[in-house]
């Protein structure tokens, strides 16, 4: 299935800064998506993978800690991807 742009960059200006900002198509898409083939095993592994990490949870004493801390992680990888050097022990350490 071959889509083409998903939406448009309209250039904009606020405060005299100017700014790309991306438009989206309206929903729904056309054509529609179709759910078949690599992208249906796609769906059904991603699902059987959420499955799998909410039984998990129930095993913890505080579920909310260990999204406290994967959220943190993240929050480390992403400031590395914008090129900002950052680590765990940066973060503030209090909930």
């Amino acid at each position: 299935m071959h889509r083409g742009a998903t939406g448009r960059f309209r250039v904009t200006s606020t405060a005299g800064e100017t700014a790309r900002a991306f438009i989206p198509e309206p929903l729904p898409p056309s054509p529609p998506l179709a759910f078949d083939g690599p992208l249906q095993m796609a769906l059904e592994q991603a699902l059987l993978a959420l499955g799998r990490l909410d039984s998990v949870t129930t095993l913890l004493p505080d579920p909310d800690l260990f999204l406290y801390s994967s959220v943190r992680k993240e929050a480390v990888l992403s400031s590395q991807i914008e090129g900002i050097q950052s680590s765990l022990s940066d973060l503030c350490c209090s909930r």
